[in-house]
């Protein structure tokens, strides 16, 4: 029974592994935020920041791109490797002139303009790609707002997209390299600065079955992604200036505004930052020896380390006591969470925070449970014999269980099963209180039947119930008990139809079964939970009976032993073949 609760306990808390709810994967996500330490900076990239104060100064937002060339000409003098510009220009400029200006000079230099999706927005020219595998897998862009023409094909320019997709907890952590389109792939904004600073032509996308593993750039090392492309960000913040310090010299600049309201601050797990700080700080991740990402397989290892800690934690705890089990559940304990902490270390986000969580749940359950069981056991022993044993002798049992012996004895019976049909539709179609109230008094009505005609209620299984007739007490006509309690039952549910009618519920049909036969009866279950109930096959053949009855269109039908012993008329209904049984059973019906 223990391991069979601890079973059940291992299925239930693997739930958030296979379907991944919200509420786990930002736990799974927010662990990995905690123990992912921040790099140090590459030093080949800077921050630009036109402030409030800038725009200020400059007459407000947008800047004229006359001015925008004369930031693009004067980063180029002081030693800029390329410039980003992570501000969309979808509309021509305010200035005459302007956009020629400012087109010219972003030819000075290696440059990027920024894109940003948009739903139903349009799909600029792609990338070169060249595709290792399967061509599978990869983030689809939504379609992107575009830049006015005479600027995004300026001499020395390229265009790459600098919006971010969020977590579950609308937080940004991972962006994808490369985006999908119906046309081909286009790359981040932070992925195309890295192709025009080492000049490359094109990306290589390795994939396997699940989709994509590697982006490359042509002349950097491989930067491993998860399936769908996706670049865990490290939040790397490179050196800031201002437009009268620009030091930049020796650095690519990733130019955005801070100035307030004009763009849109994203969240991520260092607080809220604008669209230039987070291509700034992909760039940065992409160049990270060990960088996290991801791996295929997380699933994998995380359901199994799951599956084997809280397994042992378990067994530990259940099998050998407190002291030992305590002990060496934290050893596992422990060991789980050093196997965490050197995942993140070499680069892999495998979370171990719902093994570590659930070994806690497990160790205090099975400890409950030890509680519970010996407690259970004490007042069950006490309900079963108090009425006929001694109250010493029911008091050694309690303190001695194990001298309580299990089984039964071999009893010829007669055994009546009973079963609401529809009973799930109506379940479905009425409230609670209503379903509560309609079984309540079918199991009332079927219950004094059994009463009335000697029988003992065994036990009720949902819209179900169970009786036995000749156990505990001998019934010399149990079989002709049996038969009329059944017809009673189906006058008290008539007569009960007559009382759903009445009050607007609708009414109940009934299938009941009887057979008669061997069975053992007796006290059944296990060392800590038992009961006095019947097991055989008579008691199956009933119960298949009663499930017979539908398919023939009758509402009870009786085994031929139990026909056999009865002074009653009874029809022969057919010869059915029921589960177990490989000849068919003749069954009988009350005329």
């Amino acid at each position: 029974m223990r391991k069979l609760q601890g079973l059940l306990l291992i299925a239930l808390f693997a739930t958030p592994l296979i379907y991944q709810p919200t509420f786990y994967q930002v736990l799974k996500l927010r662990t990995f935020d905690r123990f992912i330490e921040t790099p140090d900076r590459s030093g080949y990239f800077a921050i630009l920041n036109i402030t409030e104060e800038d725009v200020n100064r400059e007459g407000g937002y947008p800047l004229s791109r006359v001015r925008l060339g004369e930031i693009q000409v004067e980063l180029l003098r002081k030693g800029a490797t390329g410039v980003g510009w992570v501000i969309g220009f979808p509309h021509p400029d305010r200035v005459e002139h302007g956009d020629k200006f400012f087109a010219e000079t972003l030819g000075y230099g290696p440059s990027v303009l920024a894109m940003f999706e948009h739903d139903n927005g349009q799909y600029p020219d792609t990338v070169g790609t060249v595709i290792k595998g399967e061509e599978v897998g990869g983030y689809t862009a939504k379609g992107t707002i575009q830049n006015i023409d005479i600027l995004k094909d300026s001499y020395w320019t390229e265009q790459g997209i600098a919006s971010a997709p969020v977590e579950a907890d609308n937080l940004v952590r991972r962006i994808p390299l490369l985006y999908r389109t119906p046309d081909g792939w286009l790359a981040s904004f932070g992925t195309q600065v890295l192709k025009i600073m080492a000049e490359a032509k094109t990306y290589i996308i390795k994939t396997n079955q699940n989709g994509v593993e590697e982006v490359v750039v042509q002349g950097l090392p491989p930067v491993k992604v998860d399936s769908l492309g996706r670049k865990w960000v490290s939040w790397i913040v490179p050196r800031e200036t201002t437009l009268q310090e620009m030091d930049v010299d020796g650095k690519f600049v990733f130019v955005g505004v801070t100035a307030k309201g004009v763009m849109p601050q994203v969240a991520t797990p260092i607080g809220l930052l604008e669209p230039h700080y987070i291509q700034a700080a992909l760039a940065e991740s992409m160049l990270v020896e060990n960088s996290p990402y991801i791996p295929d397989y997380a699933l994998a290892v995380e359901f199994v380390m799951y599956a084997v800690t809280v397994s042992l934690v378990w067994l530990l705890i259940s099998g050998l006591g407190i002291t030992w089990g305590v002990l060496l559940a934290s050893v596992v304990f422990s060991a789980t969470a050093y196997a965490g902490v050197q995942f993140i270390a070499n680069g892999l986000l495998i979370d171990v925070i719902w093994a570590l969580i659930t070994q806690i749940l497990a160790s205090t359950v099975a400890f409950y449970l030890n509680y519970r069981t010996q407690y259970r056991l004490r007042q069950q022993i006490k309900r079963q014999f108090e009425h006929y044993l001694d109250p010493r002798q029911v008091k050694q049992l309690q303190k001695n269980p194990e001298q309580l012996k299990l089984g039964g004895e071999t009893r010829y019976a007669t055994f009546l099963f009973t079963d609401v049909r529809g009973f799930t539709s109506m379940s479905e179609s009425l409230p609670p209180e209503q379903v509560t109230y309609i079984m309540n008094k079918a199991l009332t009505a079927q219950q004094a039947a059994v009463q009335k005609y000697g029988g003992m209620v065994d036990k009720y299984i949902g819209d179900a119930m169970m009786a036995i007739f000749n156990a505990p007490l001998d019934q010399a006509d149990h079989e002709e008990q049996a038969i009329d309690c059944g017809l009673q039952i189906i006058e008290n549910m008539e007569a009960l139809n007559q009382e759903m009618k009445q009050e607007g519920l609708p009414e109940i049909a009934i299938g009941i079964g009887i057979n008669s036969g061997n069975a053992v009866i007796g006290n059944m279950g296990s060392e800590s939970r038992f009961d006095y109930t019947a097991i055989g096959d008579a008691v199956n053949t009933a119960a298949r009976l009663e499930s017979a009855t539908k398919e023939q269109k009758v509402d009870l039908l009786i085994g031929e032993s139990t026909s056999k012993a009865s002074v009653k008329v009874l029809n022969l209904v057919n010869e059915i073949y029921v589960k177990g049984k490989e000849k068919g059973l003749r069954v009988y019906t009350p005329q």
